[in-house]
């Protein structure tokens, strides 16, 4: 994994914060993948509506992202949904906290775990 972010409560994922996060994952890839990196990236996201925002596509477009087409249903393309994610439900499930940074040390503790 490169880039993990916890949205902050009462926020919603709209094509301003996606954009951003879009440039932290470029400024990582630089970093992370000096050797590999190229111009042109291929990306492939769902289609979401921050996702397809008229903002968000000029800022893929701004980075060198090249957008994959999102098939209206492929599982073999959203491995973190059967994988990684019902395991780290798992790791959750009952467990109570009123703190997010409970959560969020449980969360990558449990993802510092995991293998690629």
């Amino acid at each position: 994994m490169l880039l993990i972010d916890y949205l902050p409560k009462g926020q919603t994922i709209n094509a301003e914060y996606y954009a951003s996060l879009l440039v932290q994952l470029k400024d990582i890839l630089k970093g992370k993948r000096r050797r590999k990196f190229t111009k042109e990236l291929l990306f492939l996201h769902d289609n979401a509506p921050a996702h397809r925002a008229l903002a968000t596509q000029k800022k893929l477009a701004y980075l060198g992202f090249h957008c994959l087409d999102h098939p209206p249903y492929s599982p073999d393309l959203v491995q973190s949904d059967y994988r990684l994610f019902p395991g780290l439900k798992k790791q959750l499930k009952g467990r109570h906290s009123s703190f997010d940074a409970e959560v969020i040390a449980v969360t990558e503790t449990w993802l510092d775990g995991q293998t690629s």
